[in-house]
């Protein structure tokens, strides 16, 4: 168990260090993507830790209870039922990427487009698909689908089939609100979602989750070029003990689409 308490100790002094906190240009994240996707669900950083990396973007919470958002500086997460509290500073994370966001480019885009036509809209736009990218997209929304699923109960099921069996669906129509989350490189696939990640929330912080579908009236899009990533990993026996190397074909998909 020495081995384990002194790599604790490592990434403790590792999240401690001053150099990224506050850099604006970084994309910090805790855990990877394969870890959540085999049940790594038990978190170690703090919102009030998390608070000091990043002022804006995603993630979920001990147990996967719920999807959380975060833009203005403010931490939310959409629970089961689909709606919205604040997140205490003592609340932890298993799974959470955030930035401090500082728009590089702003579009306005005025017709209706799906998700999947948001996404090669915005690729349009980019200067490069091998860098990673916070965006934010606030305006008005015919229609959104999203989604948060409830705690989970130890022993942890895969996500998958958290997803599969467990999701609660949301559907708003004429909405205001933002998208939030992040543009990944696909050389990325193991440690974050390559392409778009983002989760919703209503103007008025009511409702949200997990986008899975969307339509917009008129939004304004911003894109904030992030191209540094921290990344703070688990020092838990269970991480340790994962084989990551071992993930199932289109299991990020079903989770994420």
């Amino acid at each position: 168990m020495r081995i384990f308490r002194f790599l604790g100790l490592i990434s403790v002094l590792l999240i401690s260090c001053q150099g990224f906190a506050g850099d604006e240009d970084v994309l910090f994240q805790v855990s990877t993507i394969g870890a959540l996707l085999q049940g790594c669900y038990d978190g170690e950083v703090t919102f009030a830790e998390l608070a000091r990396h990043g002022d804006f973007g995603l993630g979920t919470f001990n147990a996967v209870d719920g999807e959380m958002v975060a833009v203005d500086g403010e931490f939310y997460r959409v629970r089961a039922d689909g709606k919205v509290a604040a997140v205490s500073d003592a609340c932890k994370t298993p799974f959470a990427a955030v930035t401090f966001f500082e728009s590089d480019k702003t579009i306005t885009l005025d017709r209706e487009v799906d998700y999947q036509g948001l996404q090669e809209y915005i690729d349009g736009q980019l200067a490069t698909e091998n860098i990673f990218y916070a965006i934010r997209i606030e305006g008005f929304f015919k229609y959104i689908k999203a989604r948060s699923i409830p705690a989970q109960q130890k022993p942890y099921p895969p996500l998958v089939s958290v997803v599969e069996n467990q999701s609660a669906f949301f559907e708003f129509h004429n909405v205001e609100g933002i998208l939030a989350g992040f543009r990944c490189p696909g050389y990325v696939k193991e440690i974050n979602v390559p392409g778009y990640h983002l989760h919703f929330i209503t103007e008025g912080r009511k409702a949200g989750g997990h986008l899975l579908e969307c339509l917009t009236s008129r939004v304004k899009i911003e894109i904030d070029y992030t191209p540094k990533l921290f990344l703070h990993l688990p020092a838990s026996r269970e991480y340790y003990l994962m084989d990551l190397n071992s993930q199932k074909k289109g299991a990020l998909e079903k989770v994420e689409r």
